[in-house]
């Protein structure tokens, strides 16, 4: 099937990380894809060498020539493909399934609203399709070769392959994230022992060189400024370290595959709407794990996310790593979002 995947990006790699992994994904399945986006400069280092069926275009323009719909419209985070575009679906004599591809959640909602129809006023009708962690929502994006190639994966090589190998005794953190007033108070806890940090780049660098200075270090604490990395690159990352801090929700999904302790920082919302789905997904995360590691774990995601005020701890990573692995394989039992998207498009056409 040909697909149309539209794209806005808001203000961070978030939007476009989420839409051209699921686009790359349908591509290898053998799916045409062209992916509309408002911002494609991301994609320069996110996916380099692109993907022979994946096409990547401008935002169409509402004066300009409007481009014939394919099979399938999926319209990323509610972003309202051009009025010309719907309108030419709309006229179709076989109008293309309609996609409202909602962000990522563990809150009770999404249950209750996945998969549910809205009439649009062009008589078409537009269907919700959430993400989630339950075998009643979307799914999570997973590819289908992910655990071999990891499996296949060597953690030592790859980190001195780029120059950022472990001293003896080092433990490895990456860190990715939004501003953050708490970062300071993270380096000085991860001082307290030896400790690689591999910093990404963008807003991540800019804080730690601010906090750290020339150096790069403090205490037994040394940093490393890592280049902007492709998907698979920062997949890579990820599987390299012992401890991750991830932002948004494209690097929230790839730290649970990597099923790696990992530390999550929400988007923050003003209306205050970021605190319920974190505390949604600690709930469903934290539900098997023993009392003292869901403390723990609890009060330093909410620490970290502004939303209490205790001096969080790091809990012990080797517990920690063991539930993530379970919770990991807990979702492969799943199907993954594309696998349910084909199907749920196909009872639709």
């Amino acid at each position: 099937m040909q697909w149309d995947v539209f794209c806005r990006v808001v203000d961070n790699f978030g939007d476009v990380g989420v839409c051209w992994r699921a686009a790359a994904d349908l591509a290898a399945r053998g799916e045409r894809v062209r992916l509309w986006i408002d911002d494609a400069s991301a994609l320069a280092w996110m996916a380099p060498g692109g993907h022979p069926r994946v096409e990547v275009h401008a935002w169409p323009d509402e004066d300009g020539s409007t481009p014939t719909p394919g099979d399938v419209v999926v319209e990323a985070f509610g972003c309202d493909p051009p009025a010309p575009f719907v309108a030419r679906m709309a006229a179709m004599p076989r109008p293309p399934a309609w996609i409202n591809l909602e962000y990522l959640s563990a809150e009770d909602y999404v249950e209750r609203s996945h998969g549910l129809p809205s009439p649009q006023p062009n008589g078409m009708t537009k269907w919700f399709f959430y993400p989630g962690f339950t075998p009643r929502t979307g799914g999570l994006l997973r590819e289908p070769g992910l655990v071999r190639r990891q499996a296949g994966f060597d953690r030592l090589a790859w980190l001195a392959a780029r120059g950022s190998g472990p001293l003896a005794g080092e433990r490895v953190v990456s860190l990715f994230c939004y501003d953050n007033p708490r970062l300071p108070a993270l380096l000085d806890r991860l001082a307290q022992a030896p400790t690689l940090l591999l910093v990404a780049a963008g807003t991540s660098s800019a804080q730690v060189a601010a906090a750290l200075g020339p150096s790069l270090t403090r205490g037994a604490l040394r940093a490393v400024l890592v280049p902007c990395l492709s998907q698979i690159e920062y997949d890579h990352l990820l599987w390299a370290c012992d401890l991750n801090f991830v932002r948004g929700e494209d690097s929230f999904v790839r730290a649970q595959w990597a099923a790696r302790s990992f530390v999550w920082q929400i988007y923050p919302q003003r209306d205050g709407a970021h605190a319920p789905k974190l505390q949604a997904f600690e709930r469903r995360f934290l539900a098997g794990a023993s009392p003292e590691l869901a403390a723990g774990v609890g009060q330093l995601w909410l620490w970290w996310n502004g939303l209490g005020d205790s001096a969080a701890t790091l809990p012990p990573l080797q517990p920690w790593a063991r539930h993530c692995a379970a919770w990991r394989e807990a979702l492969l039992g799943l199907t993954d979002l594309n696998t349910r998207l084909l199907g749920f498009v196909a009872e639709r056409r």
